[in-house]
C-alpha cells in the first residue's frame, strides 16, 4: 500500500510540475535470458545485475520485438513494431535506406527532450546514418556513440559526438565497455540537479569476443570454452562498470528518483559457442524463443515493489510505460503498437497480453519468412531459413507451439491444432499485410 500511495503521489507531482523521475535505459547486445548469474545458477559474475533483479521487478516473460540489432532498437525508440519505422534491416552503411528510422517517427528523446529532460545516448546507435538520421536528430542532445556497423571491437573503435559518424576505428588504450561506462557516469554527474532521460546502450557480449585475458582465465579454469568464458568476462567488464554507475546514482541522492531498465536487444549469436539459456530453441536472427526472449529488469526503490511477474512485456510497451509513468504529454500521430504496463508497477493487474507479431529477414522484408504469431499461450512459428539475403518465398510450413506447457518449443501441435493454425495465420498474414503497408508509406 505504501508503494502504491508514493506511486500516486509521484504522478500527482509530476502533473503539478514537480520534477519527475530520472530515466536509465540500458541495453546489452546479444545477451540472453540464461546469461545473469542470479538465474543461471552463479554460471557468470554478475553482483550488480544480481542485485539490480533482488532490488527490482523481473519480467520472466519478456519480448524483443526483433531477433535482430536494429530492428529492435527501433521498436524500443518509438513504441511500433520495426516495419513500420522503415528500419527493417542490420548494416547502416550498406543498406541506409533499411535501417533508417522515418522522418515522421517520435522517439523516447523527443518526448523527454520536449520535457525538459537532459537526454543522451552512450554507446551504439544502430537505427540511422546520414543528415536528419543521426541520433542528435532523433531527440538525443548529448551523445557519445558509435555506429553498430562501423566494423570495430572492444580495443578497437571510435566514438562520436555528433551524427557524423564518418571517421573510421582504430586502435584505443581504454576497453570499450569501461569507457561507455565512464561517459555515462559523467553524463549523471553533469545533470544531477535536473531530470534526464540516458540510454545507455552496451556493445557487450556482441562480437568481436575479446576481453582482458586475466577475467576470462578464471572461467577457463572453470572448464568452460573459449567462447562462454569470454562472453561472461565481457559482462562481467560490464556489470562492474554498472555497479559503479549505480553507486554514483546514490551518492548524488538520486537512487529514488531514478527508473532503471535494464535488458537486451535480443537473444545470444549462434555463430558463438552455445551457451546455458534455459533450454530455449534457437538464438539471435530466428523468431523463436532463444531470438527473442531477453532479460527484463525494472527497479524504481521506494516505488516499484521488488519481485517477479509471468505478465508478459514486449520492446513496444517500454514507450507508453514511461510516458504515463513519467507524466509525458504525448498524442501520437501514428499508432503505438505497445500498451503501458504502469499499472503492473504500481502493484495492481495489467489486462491480458495482446497478440504479439514478429518477423525478420535480411533485406527487404517477406513475411513467408521468419515470422511469427503469439496469442496467449500459443505461438504460431513460419520457421527460419536462413540468415543471409532470401530468393523467393518460403515453402515451410507454420509450426504451432504452447509456450505454458512446452517453452523449449519442442512439439509442433500444428497437425493437432488444424483450425487454430489456420485463424492464427489469418492474423498473421494480416498484420505482415499491414506491417508492409505501413513500412511503404
Amino acid at each position: 500500500m505504501k508503494a502504491l500511495l508514493l506511486f500516486a503521489f509521484l504522478l500527482a507531482g509530476a502533473a503539478a510540475g514537480e520534477p519527475p523521475p530520472n530515466v536509465l535505459l540500458i541495453l546489452a547486445d546479444d545477451m540472453g535470458v540464461g546469461d545473469l548469474a542470479a538465474f543461471n545458477g552463479g554460471r557468470n559474475r554478475t553482483p550488480n545485475l544480481d542485485r539490480l533483479a533482488a532490488e527490482g521487478l523481473v519480467f520472466d516473460q519478456a519480448w524483443s520485438a526483433s531477433p535482430v540489432c536494429a530492428p529492435a532498437r527501433a521498436a524500443l525508440l518509438t513504441g511500433r513494431y520495426p516495419h513500420r519505422t522503415g528500419v527493417v534491416s542490420l548494416t547502416l552503411d550498406k543498406e541506409p535506406e533499411l535501417t533508417r528510422l522515418k522522418s515522421d517517427e517520435t522517439t523516447l528523446a523527443d518526448l523527454f527532450a520536449d520535457h525538459g529532460h537532459v537526454t543522451g545516448l552512450v554507446g551504439k546507435w544502430h537505427t540511422g546514418l546520414g543528415t536528419g538520421y543521426g541520433p542528435v536528430a532523433r531527440g538525443f542532445q548529448e551523445v557519445t556513440v558509435f555506429h553498430g556497423s562501423d566494423g570495430g571491437g572492444y580495443t578497437r573503435y571510435v566514438l562520436h559526438e555528433d551524427d557524423a559518424m564518418t571517421a573510421k576505428p582504430k586502435p584505443q588504450d581504454v576497453y570499450l565497455t569501461d569507457e561507455l561506462n565512464r561517459r555515462a557516469v559523467a553524463f549523471v554527474r553533469r545533470h544531477a540537479d535536473r531530470p534526464f532521460f540516458l540510454h545507455l546502450a552496451h556493445y557487450v557480449p556482441h562480437r568481436p569476443l575479446e576481453a582482458p585475458q586475466a577475467i576470462v582465465e578464471p572461467y577457463l579454469q572453470a572448464g568452460l570454452d573459449r567462447d562462454t568464458a569470454t562472453v561472461y568476462a565481457m559482462i562481467e567488464i560490464m556489470d562492474r562498470g554498472l555497479g559503479e554507475l549505480f553507486a554514483e546514482i546514490d551518492r548524488l541522492g538520486l537512487r529514488e528518483r531514478t527508473l532503471v531498465i535494464f535488458s537486451s536487444d535480443n537473444g545470444p549469436d549462434p555463430l558463438v559457442a552455445p551457451r546455458f539459456n534455459h533450454g530455449l530453441r534457437g538464438g539471435k536472427y530466428e523468431v523463436h524463443e532463444g531470438g527473442i526472449r531477453v532479460p527484463f529488469l525494472v527497479r524504481w526503490p521506494g516505488v516499484i515493489q521488488p519481485g517477479r511477474t509471468q505478465t508478459p512485456v514486449h520492446f513496444t510497451d517500454v514507450l507508453p510505460t514511461l510516458v504515463e509513468v513519467c507524466a509525458l504529454r504525448h498524442e501520437p500521430r501514428l499508432p503505438l503498437d505497445g500498451r503501458s504496463f504502469a499499472p503492473l508497477l504500481r502493484g495492481g493487474e495489467t489486462p491480458s497480453a495482446p497478440p504479439r507479431f514478429w518477423q525478420w529477414n535480411r533485406h527487404e522484408p517477406n513475411y513467408t519468412h521468419n515470422a511469427a504469431m503469439r496469442d496467449g499461450p500459443w505461438k504460431l512459428v513460419k520457421p527460419f531459413v536462413t540468415k543471409n539475403k532470401i530468393a523467393g518465398d518460403s515453402e515451410v510450413p507454420h509450426a504451432l507451439y504452447r509456450l505454458d506447457e512446452d517453452p523449449a518449443e519442442s512439439t509442433d501441435l500444428a497437425a493437432r491444432e488444424p483450425e487454430r493454425v489456420q485463424q492464427m495465420r489469418a492474423a498473421l498474414d494480416a498484420w505482415s499485410a499491414e506491417m508492409e503497408k505501413d513500412r511503404q508509406r
